[in-house]
């Protein structure tokens, strides 16, 4: 008997990529029908406007048009909203068709129908709408003040929702620690964009009302429960989430589009389409961040935190999607990061404004709470006279392996702190940095050296459905899977998991392959489909693993009691006499008598001699609900240099040291590490969704909303060596998919402002574009922010004659 190497902790190489890399996966764009038809949405060119009239006729007269749908002709309910995070919550009700007002840029008033997609999009341009223009507004400080023109007149407000989670500790610390630092933090908008931008199919078998949706989505179990009224009977509804070419949140909804086509396959009883164009996607899909922070940081002479206190005024856009109001509440658990202050205070408000509603993007929250908390802790290292990164370690909460209460009101499940920060600053040679800063600063190098330091904690692993409850969310935390072991040796594992790019094929059958003795090849994974398998809550929050996972590990428990039965019936021993050793049940003292689980599953399929009361076949269903959230952390540093003449910021170091618990595989961690701390990256340095006086989207296109290249990201170096496994599930695991987009913003900008701090610059805003640290660099040396020389917010790649 030769002991086996386990496949968890291996960097196997990913199972779904053969497919990706040559072309033969199916996206929704993939999917025809016979008699499919198209549907296009009209979307008029108003930011806030009384409908007086739509007029169809000579759309509907355009050839190939099926028909032309609004509001009154289809009479839709509302669409599904699930997190009032208060009793007192205002609900500003969205139809999928806007019929009396358009209250932002993509609000769409009427759908096209026709035979071919160019057809519906042409016919769609020749829909007319009469409507008489209001005043707009885009700016949440305004939305919120007194006399600002309503959204909602029914709501009498637009400040819909406010949020307290404060009281901790005494709260006079604000007025009378010996050190106070206040600081003002704006986060503007982003816009994601996924590589497959959203789309639908909707079709049906009409006599007996069975339809199906397939969707670009990251729910389609969601998406099956909130939409099933369209068509009157959940049961008779299926969701296919076939290949997802990028999520980050945007795919985390229920958008009027899939009930539109799900409404008008059954109306017309035809299969309806609908791919969505990159122009809507910059304003019909959610945006995320759009937030406004006022900080206090209470501390001692040292820098020791005493109180932490933060006030948010946060952009709902023009309605609510499926969580918006829930967004800033993710984050007002994790504000203390990874410290050990003695007092806690958060609050935010939720106002509506004449913009695309805002809703999770990567991170959800957590990216939100964690660029304020660490911007705020290099203030507080300037004010009291110490290296960042010092003030960061004095503050660390000791290590701790069991759930442990923090400030923020919720156990953290374990945590070792400071080895991650002691990690990053090895690797990035931190102490031979700080002399080389000192050495261009002395010189009056043009080039400045700046190096950011974060140490970070998330709540991941949405979660203890109690919990959720008690904060007022509609769904559950829970996730199930479904194993199936077949005569052949193979494995079918049915998970309520829902990938979109994390690797789940590949991680869940080495779970499978360990914990049942078989290879990973061996071992096929299901999910997306809901027909296929109806247990699932679905993917985002980096709940997958620590949610799904457990479920797997849970089922194969279930398998391999039976198995067990099995076993010591035929090799005529007893239960106890049984070991699980290197792959099978081996009797104790005689390890070479063995059965492994394919052997069993022949025998439990052929169920020519089970055991008493024993069932043929090998198959199990586990429900997993899980104890607490999980609780990843890290440590981030990067080195950037800002030519202090123009004002480009080049990232010269990234390192991100990151601990997710039990890693099950490193490569599939690295990749989720790569792509987080890019785009946590374009949101330091170049993305900003920016509206004009009168509520237009100007950065509507990829002309003027950038988004870096691969030239314009940099090397990094990752290291996930520590795993402080959770204390609250078997398997030890935390989540990994928005760490870096977590961490990255504030690390980046901390690098920037630490450039050129020594010229008194104190503050650069997200995104640190060339004019706009240009411009810091002119106030603090002259006083005037002068003429930034035409450099906008370029990358350097475009200043340079190039594109990004």
């Amino acid at each position: 008997m030769v002991a086996t190497e386990p496949f968890v902790g291996r960097p196997v190489l990913r199972k779904e990529d053969p497919e990706l890399i040559t072309g033969e996966a199916q996206y929704v764009d993939n999917w025809t029908m016979p008699g499919m038809v198209w549907m296009a949405l009209v979307r008029p060119p108003y930011v806030h406007a009384t409908i007086d009239a739509i007029e169809t006729a000579e759309a509907a007269a355009m050839p190939g048009v099926v028909g032309v749908f609004t509001a009154a002709d289809l009479e839709l309910g509302a669409l599904p909203f699930v997190w009032p995070i208060t009793e007192d919550i205002k609900v500003p009700v969205r139809y999928p068709l806007t019929g009396d007002k358009i209250r932002f840029a993509g609000d769409a008033v009427a759908v096209v129908v026709a035979e071919r997609r160019e057809q519906a999009i042409d016919a769609a341009e020749l829909v007319s709408i009469t409507a008489t223009e209001l005043p707009a507004v885009t700016d949440i400080e305004k939305a919120a003040a007194d006399g600002a023109p309503l959204l909602h007149d029914e709501l009498g407000t637009n400040v819909t929702v406010h949020w307290v989670h404060g009281g901790a500790g005494d709260q006079s610390v604000f007025e009378t620690a010996p050190v106070i630092v206040t600081e003002r933090y704006v986060q503007p908008r982003l816009i994601p964009n996924a590589i497959e931008p959203r789309g639908c199919l909707a079709y049906g078998v009409p006599a007996m009302n069975e339809w199906t949706l397939v969707s670009a989505t990251q729910i389609p179990h969601i998406v099956k429960v909130t939409l099933s009224g369209v068509i009157g009977s959940e049961k008779n509804l299926r969701v296919i989430a076939p290949d997802v070419g990028g999520g980050f949140g945007s795919k985390l909804n229920v958008y009027a589009e899939e009930a539109l086509a799900l409404a008008l396959a059954k109306r017309l009883g035809r299969p309806v389409k609908w791919i969505e164009e990159r122009s809507e996607n910059y304003v019909a899909t959610t945006h995320g961040r759009g937030v406004l922070h006022d900080v206090t940081l209470a501390a001692d002479e040292q820098g020791k935190l005493i109180g932490m206190k933060f006030v948010e005024l946060a952009d709902m856009g023009a309605y609510y999607q499926l969580l918006t109001p829930g967004i800033p509440e993710l984050g007002g658990w994790v504000y203390m990061g990874p410290y050990d202050p003695q007092s806690y205070w958060y609050e935010f408000r939720g106002v509506v404004t004449n913009a695309t509603p805002t809703d999770a993007y990567r991170g959800a929250g957590r990216p939100e709470a964690t660029y304020v908390i660490e911007r705020a802790m290099d203030v507080l290292a300037r004010k009291v006279g110490k290296d960042p990164a010092e003030v960061r370690r004095i503050n660390l909460h000791a290590p701790f392996l069991e759930a442990t209460p923090f400030i923020c009101g919720l156990s953290v499940d374990s945590g070792n702190f400071e080895p991650l920060l002691d990690k990053a600053l090895e690797l990035v040679g931190y102490e031979q940095l700080r002399k080389e800063q000192a050495a261009r600063r002395d010189a009056g190098d043009v080039r400045q050296l700046g190096i950011g330091v974060t140490t970070y904690i998330e709540m991941c692993g949405l979660a203890p459905s109690n919990i959720l409850g008690a904060l007022r969310y509609a769904a559950g935390g829970w996730d199930g899977a479904t194993i199936e072991c077949l005569p052949s040796g193979e494995v079918i594992l049915k998970t309520g998991t829902s990938p979109h790019g994390q690797g789940h094929d590949t991680a869940w059958s080495q779970i499978v392959a360990d914990g049942l003795g078989v290879d990973p090849d061996k071992v096929t994974v299901l999910h997306g489909d809901t027909q296929v398998s109806p247990l699932g809550m679905d993917t985002y929050g980096s709940r997958s693993v620590s949610v799904g996972g457990v479920a797997i590990l849970f089922a194969m428990e279930k398998i391999k009691e039976k198995a067990r039965t099995i076993a010591a019936h035929e090799l005529e021993v007893s239960e106890d006499d049984l070991a699980w050793a290197d792959g099978a049940y081996r009797v104790s003292g005689a390890p070479d008598k063995a059965r492994t689980i394919p052997e069993i599953a022949v025998s439990a399929w052929h169920a020519h001699a089970l055991p008493d009361g024993v069932e043929p076949h090998l198959n199990a269903t586990a429900v997993y609900d899980p104890k607490n959230f999980t609780w990843p952390a890290g440590a981030h540093v990067c080195v950037v240099e800002v030519d202090t003449e123009t004002g480009a910021a080049d990232i010269i170091q990234y390192i991100a040291v990151d601990d997710c618990g039990t890693v099950i595989n490193p490569m599939i961690v690295e990749g989720q590490v790569h792509g987080g701390v890019a785009q946590g990256i374009a949101e330091a340095l170049y993305e900003e969704a920016i509206y004009d006086e009168v509520g237009n989207l100007t950065t509507s296109s990829m002309s003027q909303y950038l988004i870096p290249s691969a030239v314009e990201i940099p090397h990094m170096t990752t290291d996930n060596s520590q795993e402080t496994p959770s204390s609250t599930n078997p398997l030890g695991v935390k989540g990994i998919g928005e760490a870096g987009t977590i961490a990255s913003p504030p690390t980046v900008i901390n690098a920037v402002v630490d450039a050129l701090s020594h010229l008194g610059v104190t503050e650069v805003g997200k995104p640190a574009s060339p004019e706009r640290v240009w411009r810091a660099i002119q106030e603090a040396t002259t006083g005037s922010p002068g003429v930034s020389g035409g450099l906008g917010g370029a990358t350097p790649a475009q200043q340079e004659g190039g594109t990004a």
